[in-house]
């Protein structure tokens, strides 16, 4: 399990990890065939969820939305039965994350508002933050900058009353660093793009070296973030480092969608410039690798 978290930490979803993960859940749903307790059985279906909910994330990664719907019905079953209140607050999570790239806003809402009524979210207020956070970008995508930010302003007072417990594996990703990515998102989507820079200098500053996917994500905001305050030469600058920061592993989906989003936007500003030029024979050549 820890093997593919790290594999997802630092190149993102493929194919080849979800289907690991798959091949992990066929093991772990066969031992539940044999005689066990049912703290342990529940334990089982924890591990399945945690399997499932990797391959849906995978397939997210790479936009098979609907494997990934899917993988995340089946999901939420064995969350269900495991009784584990991390592992049901993981399934909205990426309930959410699935509506969000499918840009169903409402749905997106109604995950997130989930996620914040879990046990685990009311019990925790690391876990708090986390589903604040998605409630905040689930507002800021149907356009309520105002209940964007509010939900962003408590999500980071829950994260400060937060305190060091032993959660999932999963759960590294969050904290400072990527609170910072996400209000970097949801600055940049709201228009106020200084902000967003601001943000998105502080997520690098402080996310891990392993966490590579992640750095070159918000990196791509970074970029989006100085392009729109009309600085094309040094966004184009930024924007190449991710590829670098990949070391030459295919961009996930979602990464692709997001430098084509800059690469669109570069070329309807300064379409004729020289660094525009060899950003575009960059992109091409890195794009020849998936």
């Amino acid at each position: 399990m820890n093997a593919l978290i790290e594999a997802d930490d630092r190149l993102g979803g493929h194919r080849s990890l979800a289907v690991a993960a798959l091949q992990g859940r066929a093991h772990v749903l066969g031992l539940q065939e044999r005689n066990a307790s049912e703290r342990v059985r529940r334990a089982l279906y924890a591990l399945a969820a945690e399997f499932t909910t990797i391959a849906a994330w995978s397939c997210i990664d790479v936009r098979d939305l609907e494997a990934a719907q899917r993988y995340l019905h089946e999901s939420a079953t064995f969350a269900g039965l495991s009784q584990d209140p991390p592992t049901g607050m993981r399934v909205w999570i990426n309930l959410a994350m699935l509506a969000y790239q499918r840009q169903n806003w409402t749905e997106q809402l109604a995950a997130a508002q989930a996620a914040n009524v879990t046990t685990a979210a009311r019990r925790d207020p690391f876990f708090g933050s986390m589903g604040r956070m998605r409630l905040a970008l689930a507002h800021s995508s149907l356009g309520d900058s105002r209940a964007a930010q509010r939900a962003l302003d408590t999500a980071q007072d829950a994260l400060g009353k937060a305190t060091e417990e032993d959660r999932p594996r999963w759960t590294a990703f969050y904290g400072p660093a990527e609170l910072h990515h996400l209000a970097a998102i949801i600055l940049n989507h709201n228009g106020e793009c200084a902000n967003a820079e601001a943000m998105a200098h502080r997520a690098l500053a402080a996310i891990p070296a392993e966490f590579q996917r992640n750095r070159a994500l918000a990196t791509c905001q970074l970029a989006l973030a100085q392009l729109r305050q009309g600085e094309p030469e040094q966004a184009t600058a930024t924007a190449t480092t991710v590829f670098t920061i990949m070391a030459g592993a295919p961009l996930p989906g979602r990464m692709r969608s997001l430098i084509g989003d800059f690469h669109r936007d570069l070329f309807r500003l300064a379409p004729s410039t020289r660094y525009a030029r060899d950003w575009a024979d960059r992109m091409r050549e890195e794009w020849s690798r998936a």
